[in-house]
C-alpha cells in the first residue's frame, strides 16, 4: 500500500500530539499543583507546625429540623509528625479526643473511655477532620490514592469547574474536586460512600496568610443523578491560628 506524503505528515503530526497530550494522571497532578499554589503553596505547607481553628458543625434532618449542633476546638501539630486534639462541650460534658502520632484518648469530663472500637471510630474521625482542612495539600501525598483528571464540568450553581477524581480504591469512598478552571481556587467537592452521595459547596474561604482555609461550607445529599435532595450539614470555620516550624 502506497503512503502519499501528506498522509505520512498528518500521521506524523497525530502521534507527536498524542505523545505530548498528559495523561490523565498527569493533568490531575499539574491541577493539584496550581490549586496549591492558590491556597498558600506547598513550601508554606511543609513549615507548617501548628494549626488551630474552630468548626461549629449543624447536622439537618431531611425535613430541615435540627438534628445536632457542635462546636469544636481543633488543633493539628504538624511537626515532628500528626498529632492533635479535638475538643467540645454537649449536654453540660466536656469532651476531648486526641492523638498522640501513635495511640487514641477519649475522655468525657476527664473519665477516659477505653473501648477499643469506640477509640478506634473516634481515631477515624480525626482522621477526617484533618483530611478535610488539609486540601488540597493532602491530595499530592495520599498513599494508596489514584488521581484522574475528567475534563471540565458546569456545577449546580452554574460555575464551571476542573475536575479531579480521587480513587482510594475497592470498597472505599470515591471523591471528586472541582477548583476553579482561571483561579484554581477549590469550590467544593462530591463523594460517593457506601450508602450516599453527597456534595460540598464551599460558599466561603478564609484567608489567614499566606494559605487560604475554609470559611463556610454546605453539604447536600444528592440522588445519583446529581440532584440536590436536601441539606444535609452546614460548616462554619473560624479564629484560626497558624505557627511555623522555626529553621
Amino acid at each position: 500500500m502506497r503512503i502519499t506524503v501528506s498522509a505520512l505528515i498528518v500521521f506524523i503530526i497525530f502521534i507527536q500530539l498524542t505523545a505530548c497530550k498528559p495523561s490523565p494522571e498527569q493533568k490531575a497532578v499539574e491541577i493539584l499543583e496550581k490549586a496549591i499554589s492558590a491556597h498558600g503553596g506547598q513550601e508554606a505547607w511543609d513549615r507548617l507546625e501548628v494549626l488551630k481553628f474552630r468548626k461549629w458543625t449543624r447536622l439537618l434532618k431531611e425535613d430541615g429540623t435540627i438534628e445536632s449542633e457542635t462546636d469544636q476546638k481543633m488543633e493539628f501539630r504538624l511537626k515532628p509528625y500528626l498529632e492533635g486534639t479535638i475538643t467540645w462541650g454537649s449536654d453540660s460534658v466536656t469532651h476531648i479526643s486526641s492523638f498522640n502520632g501513635s495511640k487514641m484518648n477519649y475522655t468525657m469530663n476527664g473519665n477516659s473511655i477505653q473501648n477499643p472500637d469506640f477509640l478506634k471510630s473516634k481515631k477515624s474521625d480525626f482522621d477526617a477532620a484533618f483530611y478535610v482542612i488539609a486540601q488540597p495539600w493532602k491530595l499530592l501525598r495520599d498513599e494508596g490514592a489514584t488521581l484522574a483528571y475528567e475534563g471540565q464540568k458546569t456545577l449546580l450553581s452554574g460555575q464551571l469547574a476542573e475536575v479531579v477524581q480521587v480513587n482510594y480504591g475497592p470498597d472505599q469512598d470515591t471523591w471528586w474536586y472541582y477548583f476553579d478552571p482561571v483561579s484554581f481556587v477549590m469550590l467544593g467537592n462530591e463523594v460517593q460512600l457506601k450508602d450516599h452521595r453527597s456534595l460540598l459547596e464551599n460558599d466561603i474561604m478564609e484567608k489567614v496568610d499566606p494559605f487560604l482555609f475554609y470559611g463556610e461550607r454546605t453539604s447536600y445529599r444528592i440522588d445519583s443523578s446529581g440532584k440536590k435532595q436536601f441539606i444535609r450539614a452546614e460548616y462554619r470555620y473560624s479564629d484560626f491560628e497558624i505557627k511555623f516550624e522555626n529553621k
